[in-house]
């Protein structure tokens, strides 16, 4: 039994990072967040900070991994400082207060926390990174350089410009609840400057941003077991209506954020589930034209052979064909061989002829997610 259970939990996290994981909770990891804080640039120094607003939409893939649009603005400002900027008319220093521009950032998210807690930790902590664009008018374009004195020669201009640019940074997260959650967060950015050929770093302006983010995930985080339970039944492992009731049934226990659960408990939570406490179902998929066990078939049976023989119930071993290619005859004969493909290797690991009865449906129309490749299966069930 602990080799089984090793061997499950060992799939399951092996899962947790197949993207296709997330079939059974679309729109769980999808989050919205709008904050605020202080944005500066830095231009011999950090200039007077500015305020900034951003508001975000993003998803994780998996736990670990994750993408989001941010947008944010409105204000920066460059001092007076010697050097910082020019004014063409009197050759001196002068500030640009309040400069109105707007920007986008595109970031690729790997959450830390995730990385080592075996659940929802209380605490986030991710780094983020990506492109960044932003949009204002010129606001100031070089006539020429004085050499001699290194100072620029500018004159206004109102003409939109959109530069582009790289950003990235930390954020530190306090989860009040499975949905709700704060987040301080740092941003280094590296555009041509907004205030145009005034700057001295016109061409690579550096802009800090600080922020507390409220951050809202829709329907709640489930955490790594629940969403580990969806990779095995994405992977065969499980079907969807058993890590369906497995996460939903641990997510209900654990309303609000839990400590980090020590991995004997989530082996125990796996072995709880393993000994016939699941509804029992599975499916096996074959290549076109197919009818051959594959060894990872074979792996996924030998496991589901185990609750087979303590289950007080006889099961279907139904076959199907892909209705779109092949003949009807040919459909039919190849979805006998499947299903006998399956029957047989059961009765190899000591699954009783008594509890099994065998079905062919021949070609039939999609069964799953209107693919018809997935129409190429054997479906064993509890009756």
């Amino acid at each position: 039994m602990k080799l089984k259970v090793l061997a499950l939990s060992i799939a399951l996290a092996a899962g947790m990072f197949a993207a296709n994981a997330q079939a059974v909770y679309k729109g769980n990891d999808t989050f919205i967040g709008i904050g605020g804080g202080i944005i500066s640039v830095n231009n011999k120094g950090f200039n007077t900070p500015s305020f900034y607003g951003n508001i975000m939409v993003g998803r994780y893939i998996t736990p670990v991994w994750g993408v989001r649009g941010v947008i944010g603005g409105p204000f920066e400002t460059l001092d007076a400082v010697q050097g910082n900027a020019f004014d063409m008319t009197t050759n001196n220093p002068r500030p640009y207060k309040n400069q109105l521009f707007g920007e986008f950032n595109l970031d690729g998210m790997v959450n830390f926390s995730n990385i080592f807690a075996d659940d929802l930790a209380r605490f986030d902590v991710y780094g983020f990174i990506g492109p960044q664009l932003n949009v204002s008018k010129e606001n100031s374009v070089l006539v020429n350089t004085a050499t001699a004195q290194d100072v620029f020669f500018v004159k206004e201009a109102t003409d939109p410009k959109v530069r582009f640019g790289a950003s990235a940074g930390l954020g530190l997260g306090y989860n009040f609840t499975n949905a709700f959650e704060l987040a301080l967060e740092g941003r280094y950015g590296i555009t041509p400057s907004v205030f145009g050929d005034a700057s001295q770093f016109r061409k690579a302006e550096g802009t800090g941003r600080v922020t507390l983010n409220a951050i809202w995930t829709i329907g709640g985080k489930h955490g790594k077991f629940a969403r580990a339970a969806a990779a095995a039944a994405a992977a065969g492992y499980l079907s969807k209506e058993a890590a369906d009731a497995l996460a939903r049934e641990y997510a209900n226990k654990h309303p609000k954020i839990v400590e980090k659960v020590v991995e004997k408990e989530v082996i125990k939570e796996v072995e709880k589930y393993i000994n016939n406490e699941i509804p029992a179902s599975t499916a096996v998929f074959f290549d076109i034209n197919k009818a051959t066990l594959t060894q990872k078939d074979k792996a996924r049976l030998q496991v589901y052979a185990e609750s087979m023989k303590n289950a007080d119930a006889t099961f279907s071993v139904a076959g199907y064909a892909d209705k779109k290619t092949g003949t009807a005859k040919i459909n039919q004969t190849l979805s006998e061989k499947r299903a006998k493909a399956v029957y047989d290797y059961l009765i190899s690991l000591g699954i009783p002829a008594s509890k099994m009865e065998t079905s062919a449906h021949g070609g039939v129309d999609p069964i799953f997610f209107n693919n018809d490749v997935l129409s190429r299966t054997v479906i064993i069930k509890a009756k």
